[in-house]
């Protein structure tokens, strides 16, 4: 699972969570579950370097997609 989907995943797990409020054990493991993503997200993105540094960069279909999934429009010259 790449950074991008971590992170997608942990969003999709915290939804469910709050959508099964009423089952405190179910929601509980949920969240656990959410955290765990959004570490490995984390870990992943801050393995990736900033792209106006003259540092390498992570590929751009992968920043593109770290882009996309945190919700940011990509601009010109990221295409």
């Amino acid at each position: 699972m790449t950074g991008p989907e971590h992170y997608r995943e942990a969003e999709r797990r915290l939804a469910a969570a709050r959508a099964d409020y009423n089952t405190p054990t179910a929601s509980g493991l949920l969240v656990a579950e959410a955290q765990v993503h959004a570490t490995l997200a984390l870990a992943a993105a801050t393995a990736l370097s900033d792209p106006t540094r003259s540092a390498p960069r992570a590929p751009l279909p992968e920043w593109n997609a770290w882009k996309q999934a945190a919700g940011v429009a990509a601009q010109e010259d990221d295409r």
